[in-house]
């Protein structure tokens, strides 16, 4: 974190309560991914019922990715972030009471439902509180990246506690998981009580720019005008293809090639990502010595390397070790690309343009899935080569473009209320 919370333009102490937001936030929405599967599982013992719902939970966030940017940028993000979080509080009270109440059959339609609510509310409060990041980025100028990598580490940190809080919870019984997720919900809630107001898309768009094309095509534009961001997020998508495969794979190849256990392979991630948690605290200083560009480079050829690794790798050891470094450049990776979104997206339309740029790079991960379940584990390998290639060619040419365009991003004098000219695009975007 920090030495310090104070940021020009801001009143003392809003960066601590940023960072305290994102970490309850993180928290409540990690647990409910990881949990709303295993309660299925523990009220219904149905594999399939706990297959359906995982993914009853993820289609829906992805759609509802669309619609939330332009809500969040019509009004302001501290304001949406409140209503979610009173939802999701309500919804878990409530989905927790019939679980007390109600009949196996009931309680698991309620759970499902509670999983598909959840995790639309959770895409929105994603946006808002990335929003409310972005904000603290522009007014801390040269230090943007280091606030970046503090939110980077909360979220990472948030993706080992959840998984481990609703493991501990769910011993407890389920009402005990859905009455912490209520608390952690409602703490979001009130701390986000009495921010200063943001900037909102309504300010300097014309009505009618609230829809969810209307949103996506202000995105896409900004995406067009911005060379430098366009360049970025390809280089991300191809990470984010490599990055899936390996995700959907790993348990097949730990298990299949490795002969590991499944709940032993279950804990190589989280031992991977112990030192991306390392390499995300150390971002910021390398970022101060080198700067965005080559700290960015470096972590795309550290995730390029540890692909290829994966690919050929002959022992489980040499495999874990690969994907602890793939994890590290995606953390490094991560940091550069909040830090230059940051300066690259006009706030007043910032969430319509990072909900473009998330549907971008999360696109591969469903793909990923559908190529690995058509193939046989012993052409995994075969696939991951071909993906790790892939990601090196296009992210060389991104980072080619990245360093034409340097000075977009590049540039400390940025202004926190900086919005779109007369002559850009997104006054005719709606």
């Amino acid at each position: 974190m920090p030495r310090s919370t104070a940021t020009p333009g801001l009143p003392s102490g809003w960066l601590t309560r940023c960072y305290l937001l994102r970490a309850a936030d993180g928290v409540a929405g990690t647990t409910v991914m990881y949990a709303v599967p295993l309660i299925i599982l523990t009220t219904t013992g149905s594999v399939a019922l706990t297959g359906l719902a995982f993914l009853l939970e993820w289609l829906p966030r992805l759609l509802t990715m669309v619609s939330a940017g332009p809500l969040v940028d019509r009004h302001r993000p501290e304001r949406v972030l409140a209503h979610v979080c009173v939802l999701r509080t309500l919804a878990a009270v409530a989905t927790g009471a019939v679980l007390l109440l109600g009949d196996g059959g009931a309680a698991s339609a309620v759970v499902m439902g509670f999983g598909v609510l959840s995790g639309m509310l959770t895409e929105v409060s994603f946006l808002a509180v990335e929003s409310l990041g972005a904000r603290a980025s522009r007014h801390a100028t040269d230090r943007a990246h280091r606030i970046q990598a503090v939110l980077v580490g909360i979220d990472q940190s948030a993706l080992l506690a959840g998984p481990l809080l609703g493991g501990v919870l769910l011993l407890a019984g389920p009402t005990v998981l859905l009455a912490a997720l209520a608390a952690l919900s409602l703490f979001a809630g009130v701390g986000v009580r009495g921010l200063p107001p943001t900037l909102r898309a309504a300010d300097s768009l014309p009505q009618g720019s609230s829809t969810p094309w209307a949103g996506l095509l202000v995105g896409c534009r900004v995406i067009a005008a911005q060379p430098a961001l366009g360049w970025l997020v390809a280089s991300m998508t191809t990470c984010g293809l490599i990055s899936g495969v390996l995700h959907v794979s790993a348990p097949i190849t730990l298990t299949a090639s490795f002969e590991f256990s499944t709940a032993t392979a279950g804990t190589v991630w989280s031992i991977a990502t112990v030192p991306s948690l390392l390499a995300i605290a150390a971002t910021r200083r390398v970022i101060d010595r080198l700067g965005l560009w080559a700290t960015g480079l470096a972590g795309a050829a550290a995730l390029s390397i540890a692909a290829l690794t994966a690919a050929l790798a002959t022992s489980a050891l040499l495999y874990g070790v690969a994907l602890a470094v793939l994890l590290s450049g995606e953390g490094v990776l991560s940091v550069v690309l909040r830090t230059a979104r940051a300066r690259l997206i006009p706030p007043t339309v910032f969430a319509s343009t990072l909900a473009v740029t998330l549907l971008a790079i999360l696109a591969p991960f469903p793909l990923a899935g559908a190529i690995v379940a058509v193939l046989p584990p012993s052409r995994i390998p075969a696939l991951v080569l071909t993906c790790a290639l892939l990601q090196i060619a296009v992210t060389a040419v991104g980072f080619r473009g990245l360093w034409h365009h340097r000075s977009a991003y590049t540039h400390s004098d940025i202004s926190p209320s900086c919005a779109p000219s007369r002559e850009s695009p997104l006054r005719d975007a709606a």
